[in-house]
């Protein structure tokens, strides 16, 4: 997927913040297949963090004219503002293991200069097959055949 076609300048500002205040955080979810190749459409980016508390995520937010938004009763905790709104902040990735043990497996990649961790092919299934919902099981065949098509490329490119 070509990092331009979701990723405005105003967003890619605040990745790159949060990499500069040292945010420990990976992209998950179909967004994240889809930047490995799987043609899967998503009208979100989901971020995991490794700690939601980390005082750099606030100092990103304020840099990009962000907020943070605590959860409220059953509401998650959310970004709010222009330069974020296409960012949803992940608590949990059912399935998985902690960010920390996720981290060391995460796929590294380059978003305009800034390398950013995205979860694996096989992880996101693992998690969507844990989730279990009808959106998530319909996506399944697209995810297990891009890993396929990952794995034919690396044989080919040998």
């Amino acid at each position: 997927m070509h990092e331009n076609a979701i990723f405005s300048k105003r967003e890619i500002s605040f990745l790159k913040e949060l990499t500069r205040n040292h945010v420990e955080f990976m992209i998950v979810g179909l967004s994240a297949a889809a930047l490995q190749g799987a043609p899967v459409v998503t009208q979100d980016v989901d971020l995991w963090f490794k700690d939601l508390n980390d005082p750099g995520i606030r100092k990103a937010l304020k840099k990009v004219d962000g907020v943070f938004v605590s959860s409220i009763s059953q509401n998650p905790p959310m970004f709010a503002g222009d330069s974020v709104k296409l960012f949803d902040i992940v608590v949990h990735m059912h399935g998985l293991n902690s960010f920390k043990e996720e981290a060391k497996s995460a796929e590294k990649m380059k978003l305009a200069g800034v390398l950013i961790l995205v979860l694996p092919l096989a992880r996101i299934i693992k998690s969507k097959q844990a989730l279990g919902r009808p959106k998530d099981k319909m996506v399944m065949r697209v995810l297990k055949d891009a890993i396929r098509a990952k794995d034919e490329k690396k044989t080919n490119d040998r």
